[in-house]
């Protein structure tokens, strides 16, 4: 349920909402939007009589919420939220963010050459896999802490804040000192133990959708992770498995649209995943902006013939240039910019 109060109300009206509230039983989250005040009942709304609530003065209407997430609910918090992923670098908003990197962490050289490059051509983050889930127990892994040490030299030398993948809640603190932004992969968007330690530490987190997860299972582990305490949350969709195999995943923009609809989140979109062929990134990128995305995160090797994982959906850093100048444009045609 949330109470949304008349434009001019006094500090008297709104605590006394407040009150009549925590009398039904529910803890009360406060949101001040640009445009109107919102009160929101976490918890079990069954005692709170609604038409009492709807005559105290101040009280402009009550509603009913359906939607089992709360925190993460458009009605609850009207204004999009907007995430600091490092000082000066926000996700939502008129601008947009552009993540960009290898799949893998594979040298020094590679990601702090990489990472050089995109930043160049507009990439406000640096992506790269230290940790690296993987269907099959032989492929490569990731070069682990090693490669968290190499993304830090990457961000040294560029400035760029980096994100990357945690797997395990063993890794949890050292994440938090060395990460600027925590990405939390498909394979482990409901692993709730990990969200609900993730809700508890204050770091921006990159919510992948899981891979046949439908948009209220997504919000419903952003909501573990909002209902922790922690409000930096950032959805990303990937693609879904579906029964196509021509492409990786099936890429949902729709998915964009319904989000951005519920909830107040940012939300960006990864072409390369959900193609898994580099010569479609470009066009599903530029669909992405078009369909309302917050942001992109593309995969960009210098060798990605050679590439130690995931090769054939990367683009290379040319190509990156290439997209980018584009994404400008169609930014521009929807009120974005890049």
């Amino acid at each position: 349920m949330v109470v949304i109060m008349k434009p001019g109300y006094t500090e008297e009206q709104i605590n006394n909402a407040i009150k009549e509230m925590e009398r039904g039983g529910v803890n009360v989250m406060i949101s001040h939007g640009s445009e109107t005040t919102i009160l929101g009942a976490e918890g079990n709304a069954a005692g709170i009589d609604i038409e009492k609530m709807q005559a105290l003065p101040g009280v402009e209407r009550v509603m009913r919420v359906s939607e089992p997430y709360k925190k993460a609910n458009r009605k609850y918090h009207p204004d999009d939220s907007v995430v600091e992923i490092a000082p000066g670098v926000k996700v939502g908003g008129r601008k947009l963010a552009v993540f960009a990197g290898p799949c893998s962490v594979e040298s020094e050289e590679q990601i702090t050459g990489i990472a050089r490059s995109v930043k160049e051509d507009g990439a406000c983050a640096l992506r790269g896999g230290a940790f690296k889930p993987r269907t099959s127990p032989y492929s490569f892994q990731g070069l682990g802490y090693t490669g968290l040490d190499l993304l830090e030299k990457a961000r040294m030398a560029t400035g760029l804040p980096v994100v990357t993948e945690l797997m395990s809640t063993d890794d949890i603190d050292y994440f938090v000192e060395h990460v600027d932004v925590i990405q939390v992969g498909a394979r482990n968007m409901q692993n709730f133990d990990l969200l609900k330690r993730l809700g508890k530490i204050n770091k921006p987190i990159l919510l992948k959708r899981g891979l046949s997860a439908t948009i209220e299972e997504w919000l419903m582990s952003a909501e573990y992770i909002l209902a922790g305490g922690n409000e930096n949350v950032i959805l990303c969709e990937r693609g879904v498995r579906t029964f196509e195999s021509f492409t990786r995943n099936t890429l949902d923009l729709s998915a964009v649209l319904a989000v951005k609809q519920q909830s107040h989140l940012p939300v960006v979109v990864d072409p390369s995943h959900a193609s898994g062929q580099a010569w479609m990134v470009e066009r599903l990128s530029l669909a992405a902006i078009a369909a309302g995305a917050d942001g992109l995160i593309i995969e960009v090797h210098n060798d990605p013939i050679h590439a130690l994982c995931d090769g054939q959906q990367s683009i290379t850093p040319d190509q990156f240039k290439d997209l980018m100048g584009k994404a400008r444009q169609i930014a521009a045609c929807v009120g974005r910019e890049l």
